[in-house]
């Protein structure tokens, strides 16, 4: 069986180092903040260009944290897009703001940033990117508007380590960036993780009291905080991890490259990657109205797929409050029936690629009666 995403791999690679990473802080008893949450901060912050990175609970909680540090809250409005995991808009609605939703851009699936301007009220106080599948958002129109309207920008890279936008990593472009150290991410931990990242020093500083329950100083609480500490021992397995990342992504982007090659004459939407971005490829996304078939055909052959996402957020029963009704965002509620996600690891091997490769055409082909393979399709 080939699965989505297999960690057995990985973890055995780095075992050894792990165990004798993580025996240390067992043996420190340092569980809690300890010095190598320091250590992940500096070196995670260096390798994003910015001046400081603050680990958390969660991605999620990075953006909840951002947006409390930001002072976004009741009667604020935040811009962000309708093709993304409702992990994005929840913080949104727990600091009491509202989010307002763009559709996508039909070649990227994140943020179309073109309709982003006439959705800026006197009420919007942030836009918020994501990053979607690692692939970086064009981020030059939504810093020329948040220079001209007073915004703040906040990155939603949560998907996004290691890509870069015009040479620039995702997340330390806007005033904070927020990240998700998920297993499943380029960069895992081995449970729940995330980091906020930032130039400003105010920022880092108000996020890191936010996170230990609102104090500075222990037992004097000076905001209402939470209780969103990043662990020391999932510090460790990254610092374990952080310096493996680049070869990581490589490997990514190669499988993605063999990907692209192997499925190019397939009536099918590949990812694209426009001359701004490198992506770090967390995802490997492709899209076809076959999308269903395609999916029971392949785990029957014993290729195991994905969906990200099948239901839009604006369709999601618990934000039925925004008001938004179906067909408000097409090219999001079209992807969302559209989009398979391929196996992608940087431990996946050849033969396993080939294999891959091989059953997708045998699909289509088995089905020519009823597929088309000409340039038209490829619309579909």
């Amino acid at each position: 069986m080939i699965r989505l995403v297999d960690f057995s791999r990985q973890n055995k690679l780095l075992k050894k180092e792990l165990i004798r990473n993580i025996s240390k802080v067992i043996d420190s008893q340092a569980f809690i903040l300890g010095q190598e949450v320091d250590e992940f901060e500096r070196k995670f912050a260096s390798y994003c260009k910015t001046s400081y990175a603050v680990g958390v609970g969660s991605g999620t909680d990075a953006l909840l944290l951002s947006l409390r540090a930001l002072g976004i809250g009741k009667g604020d409005e935040v811009i962000t897009t309708a093709n993304t995991f409702v992990s994005s808009i929840l913080p949104i609605l727990q600091v009491g703001a509202k989010p307002v939703l763009v559709d996508a851009d039909e070649n990227t699936l994140s943020i179309n940033s073109a309709l982003v301007e006439r959705q800026i009220t006197p009420r919007t106080r942030a836009i918020m990117p994501v990053h979607l599948y690692g692939l970086p958002v064009d981020m030059d129109p939504l810093l020329a508007l948040a220079k001209k309207y007073k915004l703040h920008i906040i990155e939603d890279a949560c998907q996004a380590h290691g890509s870069l936008y015009k040479e620039r990593p995702a997340g330390g472009l806007g005033t904070v960036g927020c990240f998700s150290f998920y297993p499943s991410k380029n960069l895992g931990a081995f449970g729940e993780a995330g980091a906020i990242v930032t130039q400003k020093k105010r920022i880092a500083e108000t996020v890191k009291i936010l996170r230990n329950y609102g104090q500075k100083e222990k037992s004097i609480h000076e905001l209402l905080g939470y209780n969103s500490k990043l662990d020391t021992i999932q510090a460790v397995i990254l610092l374990t991890k952080l310096p493996h990342l680049p070869t990581w992504i490589k490997r990514r982007r190669s499988i993605a490259s063999f990907y692209n090659f192997h499925l190019k004459d397939l009536p099918l939407i590949l990812p694209k990657e426009p001359k701004y971005a490198r992506a770090n490829y967390y995802l490997y996304v492709i899209r076809t109205k076959y999308r269903d078939q395609l999916k029971d055909y392949l785990q029957k052959k014993g290729v195991l797929c994905g969906i990200h996402f099948p239901l839009p957020v604006h369709l999601q029963p618990c934000l039925r409050s925004l008001g938004y009704k179906k067909g408000d965002f097409p090219v999001s509620e079209l992807s969302s029936r559209q989009v398979l996600s391929l196996p992608m690891y940087p431990e996946l091997t050849r033969k396993e690629l080939i294999t891959i490769t091989k059953l997708i055409p045998k699909f289509f082909s088995s089905r020519s009666t009823f597929f088309s393979f000409n340039k038209r399709s490829r619309t579909s």
